[in-house]
């Protein structure tokens, strides 16, 4: 395997040239703290964190589903799914019923108040985003979003929460 290619240090840190700079698992990590840190900052009002969002989206897209395939939909493992499920159920955000199909599955619904949140947040949600892709030029942002999808899925089964899509 070939090392990352050193980046200018005006990329890289202002001068410094310590090789951590240019790996890229370093610089994903930073990208991730950035989107966390302008994700709690346009929503802050909202008390929700990434992962909440996430699970409110999919299944504002899904309509419910289960615990397993919504964790194997966010890329959570199951116990992570289980706690924040929890906590949200709390908060009046979701609800579990037993599956009209199977009394033995629980589904997970959003509540009205968890589907005016994700209403309220979308676009907070995606300021976010621009604001993170900021620096770079409309068609650097599709091939930087290309290459994320791509790093993924073809890294998926590394994770320890793979992203798992419902069966058909």
């Amino acid at each position: 395997m070939s090392s990352p290619s050193r980046r200018p240090s005006k990329a890289t840190g202002k001068g410094q040239d310590n090789a951590l700079y240019g790996y890229p698992a370093h610089l994903v990590r930073r990208c991730h703290q950035i989107a966390s840190g302008l994700f709690h900052e346009e929503c802050a009002a909202h008390d929700l964190t990434p992962i909440q969002y996430a699970i409110l989206a999919l299944l504002k897209d899904q309509g419910g589903a289960d615990q397993i395939t919504l964790a194997g939909l966010a890329a959570l493992n199951r116990s992570t799914t289980a706690d924040v499920l929890q906590r949200m159920e709390n908060a009046g955000l979701l609800v579990r019923r037993a599956d009209p199909d199977d009394k033995r599955v629980r589904r997970v619904y959003p509540t009205a108040a968890g589907n005016r949140l994700i209403k309220k947040v979308d676009s907070m949600v995606l300021r976010v985003q621009e604001r993170l892709l900021a620096p770079l030029a409309p068609e650097e942002r599709v091939r930087f979003l290309d290459y994320l999808a791509r790093i993924a899925d073809e890294n998926n089964e590394l994770s320890r929460a793979p992203q798992r899509q419902p069966a058909a």
